[in-house]
């Protein structure tokens, strides 16, 4: 409070900003290509300059678009506020407390894109904010009514204060995320020299780095991103930026879990996460951001984990979608297995175990942040599907090939093969299953069956060893135990092993080869399926240890 008073006092000259000067360039000199301007964010600009009000696109897209590269996503930053902006579109929503914005939507559905409208804010000292001694959680109540309010060290809670372009522009957190693009006038607003900095491949933080690590930790993180992102580029640190990044790291314990958790997922899901892993690694922060985080860092050169992040990396290369809980499932699937495999050499039953050892992991890896909710569901339903797919006979294939989450488990499947915990023939019979028609299901199913009534056949008139075919011929004939004849061959419980999803029939077929008579006339007797899914559960047993 004194230090306030001073500085009112003594008009804080000593701390004003700067903002800036306002330099606008033209094509000849940024040289973007208009064509790679998403015409739903040319829309978004248009229509709000037509309802009177300023409006660019700003921030990464600009950045992406200077060096050439087509923007995944696109910002609109505007001196409309939020409610102005909403009145303007017909599917517009404001979201957010602590940074208001708008979510212009168009489309539905899967193919829905989204354009993320700001409002310009004023650059406000810390401070001058009003100070809440608890968190966005304890002090909620408190938090309600005000629009700048920073916790006791300094962390921005609330910042919905509007104001120019040259304040926007000085509080955003690098200089190659503060340009301003006119898609219609095609002119670049740049205030803090980041066109130059794009040039000299070149991240650096707008102000005192140690102060906007101060204001919002999570700008550690974010430059871990751009840096692993632009790496390919050439990119670097600017040194100043860098060298706050370590001592600030124990600000990130204020922010919540939550945030952090969203965090953690666009550091995996922007196509470059073993570039992030990387620079994890290369700025020291393998450890300490999210626990999580820090547990994808230490398995990230296992082969599953490996083969996942590759196969991320490739998907959103490719322009397809990733979904989180397909990562992560990958991630935590060690612990899973081997949680399950304890509880099966207990004898538990196998779904049952298969279930416990994912709440074990839950409960330890994933708390109470994203695992109970949607993403803990797909995850849960990619690892239940995985004893399903060493069952292919009857209707199992046929109902497991209609679940809504069967390509995401499939190619969780495939990935298994592909590092050798599965059988290569068990994931190439699904894919052409996957991809048939319901005829050609039918025959696939058909011959498989046909293929193991094979094999069991085959097992069966293998004679015993030390039998002697003329001395069994020519022995007085001795009547045999009744269990003695209806023994069956040992049953192989090697994951993958196809032998082991037999059904019983052809039980008894082949007795009396290995003596050369013609075999007794003998009823044959079809063992019928157990109820409740036991198919299942003898699947699941069989793929059990996954190796």
């Amino acid at each position: 409070m004194i230090k306030k008073f001073i500085d009112r006092l003594l008009g804080s000259t000593g701390r004003k900003p700067k903002f800036g000067k306002r330099q606008e360039v033209g094509p000849e000199v940024h040289g973007i290509d208009p064509t790679l301007v998403d015409e739903r964010a040319l829309s978004v600009v248009r229509t709000l300059k037509e309802g009177g009000h300023e409006a660019y696109i700003v921030g990464g897209a600009v950045r992406d678009l200077l060096l050439g590269l087509r923007p995944k996503d696109f910002d609109v930053a505007t001196t409309a506020t939020p409610e102005q902006v909403k009145s303007l579109f017909r599917r517009a929503f404001i979201i957010g407390r602590r940074f208001r914005i708008v979510h212009v939507v168009f489309g539905r559905g899967r193919e829905h894109e989204v354009i993320e409208v700001s409002t310009f804010r004023a650059y406000l000292d810390s401070a001058d904010a009003e100070a809440v001694t608890g968190n966005e959680r304890t002090s909620k109540s408190e938090l309600a009514g005000m629009k700048h309010a920073v916790d006791s060290s300094g962390r921005v809670l609330r910042d919905n204060v509007w104001g120019p372009q040259e304040e926007d522009a000085a509080r955003r957190d690098f200089t190659i995320n503060a340009m301003y693009y006119d898609p219609e006038r095609r002119v670049v607003v740049d205030y803090h020299g980041g066109i130059a900095d794009a040039k000299k491949k070149l991240l650096r933080m707008i102000g005192d780095p140690t102060a906007r690590y101060r204001e919002d930790p999570v700008r550690i993180i974010r430059a871990v991103r751009f840096a692993a992102k632009l790496a390919g580029l050439g990119f670097k640190i600017e040194p100043k930026t860098k060298a706050p990044i370590i001592p600030s790291l124990p600000l990130l314990q204020e922010v919540p879990q939550s945030r952090l958790f969203d965090e953690m997922l666009k550091l995996l899901q922007t196509g470059h996460s073993i570039a992030t892993i990387e620079q994890l690694k290369a700025q020291g922060l393998a450890r300490g951001i999210y626990p999580l985080l820090d547990l994808i860092v230490e398995r990230a050169d296992q082969p599953f984990v490996r083969a996942a992040l590759q196969d991320t990396d490739r998907r959103v290369g490719e322009n397809k979608p990733v979904a989180p809980s397909f990562l992560l499932a990958c991630v935590l699937w060690a612990e899973v297995r081997d949680g399950w495999q304890a509880r099966l050499d207990r004898r538990q039953h196998p779904f049952p175990a298969l279930q416990e050892a994912i709440d074990e992991v839950f409960d330890s890896r994933i708390g109470d942040i994203s695992g109970r909710g949607k993403l803990g569901a797909d995850m849960r339903e990619i690892w239940m599907m995985q004893p399903r797919f060493e069952k292919r006979t009857g209707h199992t294939p046929f109902s497991l090939v209609e679940q809504p989450r069967f390509r995401a488990a499939f190619d969780f499947m495939r990935l298994r093969a592909d590092i050798g915990e599965v059988d290569d023939v068990l994931a190439d019979w699904w894919q052409d299953f996957s991809q048939a028609s319901d005829i050609v299901r039918e025959d696939l199913v058909a011959a498989l069956r046909d293929e193991q009534q094979k094999q069991q056949r085959k097992v069966k008139r293998v004679p015993k060893p030390g039998a002697d075919e003329e001395g069994t011929r020519d022995a007085p004939r001795q009547p045999a135990p009744a269990p003695a004849a209806a023994k069956k061959p040992a049953r192989a419980s090697a994951p993958g092993d196809e032998s082991s999803h037999t059904d019983g029939e052809g039980e008894g077929e082949g007795e009396g080869a290995a003596t050369g008579e013609a075999p007794r006339k003998r009823r044959r007797r079809r063992r019928k399926p157990s109820g409740g899914g036991g198919g299942d559960a003898q699947a699941a047993t069989s793929g059990s240890d996954g190796d």
